[in-house]
């Protein structure tokens, strides 16, 4: 069974604590927050400060992608404020390696993204030091955008790579995500699905989670 991670980029900003308790109640594992710094994608989301005021009320786990150049300047700063899961990308990590060990030293659980043009096998060198690859089947910076279908044969070559290592890395998707590709996903190896105006804009939200639960 999938791991549902509803990307609270979706959710009413003027209402984050009636939509964080609405995640509680749900049938969502995750909370995935996505934090963009308006450089690295074009557009600016949220920082410390709103993720401190969601942790105050959710109650699972806090799933935190980076989309920001320089991710490894504030490691201990998304820490702080309650990060379990810390993703920063490929594509803005120079030294990828040493950030993963500097994420895990926070006793945080760490994770690489992966934009659409990037090549899975970028990842061969560190795949065992990789808790969460995020797969990102749209282009970072907005939501609402059209799944990539290029992306099933991504996560088929990336779930080999990780079953040949004996890793226990997981295949996150994130983008276009909804009950129409949720099966074929998981079928082709993904573990968690990451899924914000599909859920946050429909008429039950809750019914839309447990919906993609079932999967």
């Amino acid at each position: 069974m999938a791991i549902i991670a509803p990307s609270v980029l979706a959710a009413d900003f003027a209402n984050l604590q009636r939509d964080s308790e609405m995640l509680n109640r749900s049938e969502a594992d995750w909370f995935h927050i996505d934090v963009m710094d308006g450089v690295f994608v074009p557009n600016i989301s949220f920082g410390m400060p709103v993720i401190k005021a969601i942790k105050k009320h959710a109650k699972k786990t806090m799933d935190v992608h980076l989309m920001i150049v320089q991710p490894e300047r504030y490691i201990k700063e998304f820490k702080a404020v309650g990060a379990d899961i810390l993703t920063v990308h490929y594509e803005a990590s120079t030294h990828l390696h040493r950030t993963l060990q500097a994420i895990k030293a926070e006793g945080m659980q760490a994770g690489v993204a992966l934009n659409p043009h990037t090549n899975v096998n970028v990842l061969e060198d560190t795949i065992e030091d990789i808790d969460l690859v995020c797969m990102m089947s749209v282009n970072p910076g907005f939501g609402g955008q059209k799944f990539i279908e290029r992306t099933y044969e991504k996560v088929r070559q990336l779930r080999k790579m990780i079953d040949d290592r004996g890793a226990s890395t997981k295949i996150e998707i994130d983008g276009g995500v909804t009950t129409a590709n949720a099966k074929q996903l998981i079928e082709a190896g993904a573990d968690v699905l990451v899924a914000g105006s599909f859920v946050f804009n429909s008429e039950d939200p809750e019914a839309t989670i447990a919906e993609l639960k079932a999967i």
